[in-house]
């Protein structure tokens, strides 16, 4: 299966995949390895594809009912699909921390000793949150209290993966998103430029190192928001929910899921 494979310092046993497009069993435009139960795919075929993504992992993917929030799913092997949360975490082996995107930024942590893993989806909401607290905060609070019992120290152990996103000269948003960014922290303005219709143009993978790194955690990987990581620039790769309601005109976005996965073996 065509599976991007995270380039960071992660200890042994501690595994993590990102799926793309292909490998899959989908008819368009879920095509192929579509594994969203959400998007009007074929439940058999959604079921398959996911069958497919266990298989090739060798853990048990749970995935999560994603609502842009902040809540935060502690995983054991008796945990069910479907339940409500956008960020997960687990110390149980076996077990795959499992993010769905199609534009929004997905976040694996794990830290050098391997005791606990973590994934987050971070789409603008979810990452803004309230207050300047948001997903990435809580996924970390979660993982702190779960793998280092909440000591302090545990910021520099910890490293971070982001994953493929809609890239920085895709993603136009409106003034309001700017400022649930900029008002909590004056640096993010550096993460937006002015677009030619007079919006704004967002680095999502920058606002999430940003978040990151006022964490503590300095061992950020992965998606530095050039054109490689763009989940809108490569259709042949990349599921993308902006790009595919654009071509289609219809307003819901028909286009698959990918998804990321952590999990110790």
């Amino acid at each position: 299966m065509n599976f991007l494979n995270p380039d960071w310092p992660a200890p042994p046993g501690v595994r993590a995949v990102f799926t793309t497009r292909q490998g899959g069993v989908s008819a368009a435009p879920w095509d192929s390895l579509n594994l969203g139960d959400h998007v009007g795919d074929v439940p058999a075929q959604v079921a398959a594809n996911r069958a497919l993504l266990a298989q090739a992992s060798g853990a048990k993917p749970v995935f999560l009912q994603q609502v842009h929030g902040s809540a935060v799913m502690p995983l054991d092997g008796n945990t069910p699909n479907g339940l409500q949360a956008d960020a997960a975490i687990t110390s149980q082996r076996g077990i795959a921390c499992t993010i769905m995107v199609a534009d929004c930024l997905p976040v694996l942590i794990t830290d050098t000793e391997g005791s606990a893993v973590a994934a987050a989806h971070a789409g603008w909401r979810g990452l803004a949150g309230q207050q300047g607290s948001g997903v990435l905060e809580e996924s970390y609070e979660s993982f702190r209290a779960l793998a280092h019992k909440g000591r302090a120290q545990a910021a520099i152990n910890t490293i971070a993966w982001l994953g493929p996103c809609i890239g920085p000269t895709a993603f136009e948003v409106g003034a309001e998103v700017r400022a649930a960014f900029v008002d909590n922290d004056p640096a993010a303005a550096a993460c937006f430029t002015t677009a030619a219709s007079g919006k704004y143009l967002a680095d999502l993978a920058g606002l999430a190192r940003l978040r990151l790194q006022a964490l503590g955690i300095t061992q950020i990987f992965g998606n530095d928001g050039s054109p490689a990581w763009c989940t809108v620039g490569d259709a042949s790769r990349f599921f993308s929910h902006r790009r595919d309601t654009g071509l289609r005109g219809n307003g819901f976005g028909t286009t698959g899921r990918m998804a990321a996965c952590i999990w110790l073996e």
